[in-house]
């Protein structure tokens, strides 16, 4: 289900790489670090225009924004009939292998270039906070 917004956050670089002073597959990694602000800006910019997205049956993509150099991806669950206090108890241990996971393979040169990703998950009835996890490099090493 993230493989397709990670993917999709990677074909923008690569779609929209005009906008930084070289394509960024070619940007060495200390290239791409020194501009990490503004990929991640440019990035969310380019997302942001398809929200909100229904990623699957139960999750919804509806916020994309940038924080310095970190990206955040807000997500709205409906799992009826799990409360949020279930899904605040069990959401993030039963996600968290497949967000690391899906990251460190779709958006490592995000990672390499020192660029944070952010998910937050929020409940789609009362809006609250259910749990949120942040992924970098170091993530992937530990994988």
């Amino acid at each position: 289900m993230f493989k397709k917004l990670l993917i999709l956050s990677m074909a923008f670089i690569a779609l929209n790489a005009n906008d930084l002073p070289t394509k960024s597959q070619d940007m060495s990694i200390e290239d791409m670090r020194a501009s990490n602000k503004q990929i991640a800006s440019l990035a969310v910019a380019e997302m942001s225009k398809s929200l909100p997205q229904q990623i699957d049956k139960f999750t919804k993509l509806v916020k994309c924004e940038a924080k310095d150099s970190t990206i955040i991806y807000t997500h709205e669950l409906s799992v009826p009939p799990k409360s949020d206090e279930e899904l605040k108890k069990d959401g993030l241990s039963r996600m968290k292998d497949s967000l690391i996971y899906g990251t460190c393979e779709h958006s490592a040169r995000f990672l390499q270039a020192d660029i944070t990703i952010r998910y937050i998950y929020t409940s789609a009835s009362s809006k609250a906070e259910l749990f949120r996890l942040d992924i970098d490099k170091k993530s992937c090493a530990k994988k």
